[in-house]
């Protein structure tokens, strides 16, 4: 089997929990309420191209978030320091393992992007997941109010390491909730 493919294979199986670190909550629409896990859950499948609906229909700001929503599931999972470490970790043994292949294994995933259509499909999907991913990591540091991680932006560009790492180092939700407190969190749902 072709190490690249195997690495681009499990790469494009973690983009979708990526994207639901950062959708979940900060990137829910507000306005339009239109729920962001039927898009999640589709990524699964479809990718970059599942998305693109949600990202064209999403209207800002995020609604509130309480603390009861930010100990349930998914969000507690999902905020979970364990699970970007560890998705941090496989996304980057991930690539140092594509990068470490022969230079046969290249140029027969070269062969594989130009005959294959659904090895092509799946390389722009990842392209596409990597160019969008970005904004949302601005918009999930926006919502969350961390300044000092604004060095991160452009690491966010670095295709899924640089979006994988800001999620390990971001600030919790429920550090938020105590920031912003109860009477601010009144004033700003209004």
């Amino acid at each position: 089997m072709n190490d690249v493919l195997v690495s681009l294979w499990y790469i494009m199986g973690l983009w979708p929990l990526v994207y639901s670190m950062l959708l979940l909550p900060t990137g829910r629409s507000s306005k339009s309420k239109i729920p962001v896990w039927p898009f999640l859950v589709l990524s699964c499948i479809g990718g970059a191209y599942a998305l693109i609906p949600y990202f064209v229909l999403w209207k800002p700001p995020p609604p509130p978030i309480d603390e009861e929503e930010i100990g349930q599931w998914p969000l507690k999972f999902l905020e979970s320091k364990l699970t970007a470490g560890v998705t941090f970790a496989v996304g980057l043994g991930l690539i140092i393992y594509a990068a470490k292949a022969g230079g046969e294994d290249w140029q027969e995933f070269i062969r594989y992007f130009r005959e294959s259509k659904f090895i092509h499909a799946t390389c722009l999907d990842f392209c596409l997941l990597s160019a969008f991913s970005p904004f949302w990591v601005y918009n999930d540091m926006t919502a969350r109010r961390w300044k000092n991680g604004s060095w991160l932006l452009p690491v966010a560009l670095i295709p899924f390491v640089g979006p994988s790492l800001y999620l390990l180092l971001r600030p919790s939700l429920s550090s938020l909730l105590v920031a912003t407190g109860p009477s601010d969190q009144a004033s700003s749902q209004k």
